[in-house]
């Protein structure tokens, strides 16, 4: 029990579960559930773990595919990639956990995500990391910003797998609520790919890898399963969740890698399953009900690392860098040797039971023993743990001044005085970030941080030779999502579609995040169900399946709720990589052409940078989307740039897909790459500079007639805008800058606002 205001809490209520959701467990049990049982019920019904308010919406999306191999459900998708091997992808938040502590819980959604990739029998390759905080000329904000990339870089530098992008947005709306997404993607043989079933009964149940302690405890109920009771997340109610936050420790997890993988290669292990939210609970009753088998669990069999520990306690716990692995018996002994030579601890907790007959049909039965042949101390169906929450579908209901938000667009605003000025304030790069990370782990890093998308060899120890390329990326865009979120999120797939094709590479899955506020307001959850629509219509039009995903719900403070911000991870595939794509920056002499859907340009103002940051408008209409152009534009940007990395087709010089900033800052950031400027123009003023319509690219060419044919065969425009070259960046007559000054903006934002506090590097 609990206290709550002198009255005494019912301890369903503290656990975090409804009255109805209670008499649902005991409806399902046929009597009261203990104190463990409920336990367990809360943290597997947990917003986090249950996915409750957005299964309903979430089975709109397209999941299926060539070459899908999994799809949602499991720890990672999987695709068929070609040569005898798969890719594994999977993307995950870790938001609350890093607003309490934010090297800490950083670190650890970087471990999750990385065994949510191995458990498939994926070698870890890459990790991105799309990040969100408030401005940083707030100490606080410093000090998440700082954390968080450090704990990202100690994890990921450390455990051996590289960071090779991400998303960096500073918006004052995560002042309170800073998002912290991981994406992982990892290669196999197909043949090594283990699903999380349990099978076999008599077969072991054996925890490998680090001991359980208390950390983490309740960290998905506690703190991803509900919102910030301060307006700033700090206050002493939500300093009081630090206990929640798991403890990292990438040594262990190098190990865990290692030995899993050989276990799988030797075949010693019939399933494995990542110990993430919801602990051994989790664990447990997920692989017990995918396999349509029982599981006993014996508690004192568990190794710990606290003393006193209560069996909710063991069974809740959150410790990092443990797995739990199903084994026949007549191979343990091979099992001990690995580990003991990865010095992986491994011990049996428990076996594989028989499924038994209930109401007609077998039943998996999840039980608990708190020693050998004691008292059953918790006995719950497995599948109604792992499958068995309600599905809620909660209300929604549109802003009400929505029509009146939309019908005041930034067009009406009076052009800038000097757009030059408000270029430089919009440039900016996160070069300070990836310097704290090593995106060269592997040497199979072609594209690193930077790049439209990032591109990598396909190779690694135990994979068959490929000379294919495999690209990522994470695209999000708040501003779009928060004037409208259906429109915001199908134009997200779009750009990913797009990113990819920048370096080559054939877009052929997507993965999301979806970041919203509190569930239990009717406007949060029509953000979400219109986000899911988008994403579901751009995908079915550009024929890319959804093969997994992340909600992520209560982002929210004191009632405020952060903006719907979707999150859209792009997987893409390069055929034959001889070479790196030209990149962005353009050379002395090449001209510059934008390739573009046929047709006038759309000027809408609506969502992008230049109205939020430097008008402070945030209403309006977002720019057209037409898939079926953009579907053409970027297969015509892919087979260009796709020439070039198989051995050099010679047609495309620099290449940068046109997105957040417009068409003013793609160019700047190609100059302040190339360091050589440019003199451009035909521009239809401050609109067509900042709009951020979409399926427009910019390449430079030293054969634009050639360019030219090939666009207009492929029901593509072209328009050249100039020529490269000398050092000052000129764009008709409302741009003129140094080159020197643009790269000196791009490069200092962020060490000038760490510097001025003095925390600079």
């Amino acid at each position: 029990m609990a206290e709550a205001g002198g009255d005494v809490e019912p301890l369903h209520r503290a656990l975090g579960l409804t009255d109805e959701e209670l008499d649902r467990v005991i409806d399902i049990l046929g009597r009261e559930p203990n104190h463990l049982e409920l336990a367990m019920y809360a943290v597997m019904w947990s917003e986090h773990c249950s996915y409750k308010s957005s299964r309903v919406h979430l089975a709109r999306l397209p999941t299926e595919g060539p070459g899908v191999l999994v799809g949602p459900g499991e720890n990672a998708g999987v695709l068929d990639v070609g040569d005898g091997i798969a890719v594994a992808i999977r993307i995950e938040s870790h938001n609350h956990p890093s607003a309490v502590e934010p090297h800490q819980g950083a670190a650890t959604g970087v471990g999750g995500i990385i065994r949510d990739i191995f458990t498939m029998g994926a070698r870890p390759l890459a990790l991105m990391d799309p990040l969100f905080f408030g401005p940083l000329d707030q100490p606080r904000q410093r000090w998440l910003f700082e954390g968080v990339v450090g704990g990202i870089a100690a994890y990921g530098n450390a455990v051996g797998v590289p960071t090779v992008g991400g998303e960096l947005t500073f918006d004052p709306a995560y002042s309170q609520n800073p998002l912290v997404n991981v994406l992982c993607m990892g290669a196999l043989p197909i043949a090594r790919l283990v699903l999380g079933r349990a099978s076999g009964p008599g077969n072991l149940v054996v925890l490998l890898g680090a001991p359980t302690g208390r950390d983490g405890i309740g960290g998905v109920s506690v703190l991803a399963s509900a919102g910030f009771a301060g307006s700033d997340g700090a206050g002493p109610a939500d300093q009081a969740k630090r206990p929640s936050v798991q403890v990292a420790d990438p040594y262990e997890e190098k190990r865990l890698i290692e030995a899993c993988l050989e276990l799988l290669d030797l075949g010693l292990v019939v399933a494995v399953q990542d110990l993430g939210g919801a602990g051994l609970t989790c664990a447990a009753s997920e692989t017990a009900a995918r396999g349509g088998v029982g599981m006993e669990l014996d508690l004192s069999a568990v190794p710990r690392r606290a003393a006193g520990m209560a069996s909710w306690e063991v069974m809740t716990s959150e410790s990092q860098e443990r797995m739990l692995a199903i084994v026949a018996p007549e191979h343990w002994d091979a099992l001990v040797e690995v580990c003991a030579r990865w010095e992986v601890r491994a011990a049996v907790v428990g076996r594989v039971t028989e499924p038994e007959p209930a109401a007609g049909r077998p039943v998996g039965r999840l039980r608990v023993r708190e020693h050998p042949g004691g008292p059953v101390v918790a006995d719950v169906p497995a599948a109604s743990l792992a499958d068995g929450a309600p599905r809620y579908r909660r209300p929604m209901a549109p802003p009400a001044d929505l029509a009146s938000r939309r019908a005041a667009g930034p067009e009406a605003l009076p052009p800038p005085a000097d757009c030059t000025a408000d270029l430089l304030a919009l440039a900016g790069d996160a070069a300070w970030v990836w310097r704290q990370y090593d995106h060269q782990l592997f040497l199979n890093t072609v594209v690193g941080p930077g790049g439209d998308a990032a591109l990598l060899r396909l190779a690694g120890p135990g994979l068959p030779a490929s000379r294919r390329g495999v690209a990522l990326t994470t695209d999000a865009n708040p501003r779009w999502c928060a004037v409208d979120p259906r429109a915001g999120t199908a134009l997200l797939v779009a750009e990913a579609v797009a990113n990819l094709a920048c370096v080559g590479a054939r877009a052929i899955a997507v993965v999301n995040c979806c970041n919203f506020g509190n569930p239990e307001h009717p406007e949060v959850m029509w953000q979400l169900s219109e986000a899911i629509d988008g994403m579901a219509e751009a995908c079915t039009a550009l024929g890319l399946p959804v093969v997994g995903g992340n909600v992520s719900l209560y982002n929210e403070s004191g009632g405020v709720d952060i903006p719907p911000t979707p999150v859209i991870g792009g997987l893409g595939v390069v055929e034959r990589l001889e070479r790196r794509p030209p990149g962005t920056g353009w050379a002395a002499g090449s001209t510059v052409v934008l390739l573009h859907p046929p047709g006038p340009p759309d000027l809408t103002l609506g969502g992008s940078r230049w109205a939020v940051e430097r008008r402070g408008q945030r209403t309006g209409t977002l720019p057209a989307l037409d898939l079926a152009a953009h579907r053409r534009v970027a297969s015509l940007v892919a087979e260009l740039v796709g020439a070039e990395v198989a051995g050099g087709g010679g047609l495309v010089d620099a290449v940068h897909d046109v997105s957040a900033g417009g068409l003013g800052l793609a160019l700047a950031e190609m100059a302040v790459a190339a360091g050589v400027g440019a003199r451009l123009g035909g521009l239809a003023g401050h609109a067509e500079l900042f709009t951020e319509a979409p399926s427009r690219v910019v390449v430079a060419t030293t054969r634009p007639a050639e360019l030219a044919a090939r666009a207009a065969a492929a029901g593509v425009g072209a328009r050249v805008l100039g020529e490269a070259g000398g050092d000052v960046l000129v764009v008709d007559d409302v741009v003129e800058v140094e080159l020197a000054a643009l790269c000196a903006a791009a490069a200092g934002a962020i060490p000038a606002a760490l510097g001025e506090a003095g925390w600079g590097r």
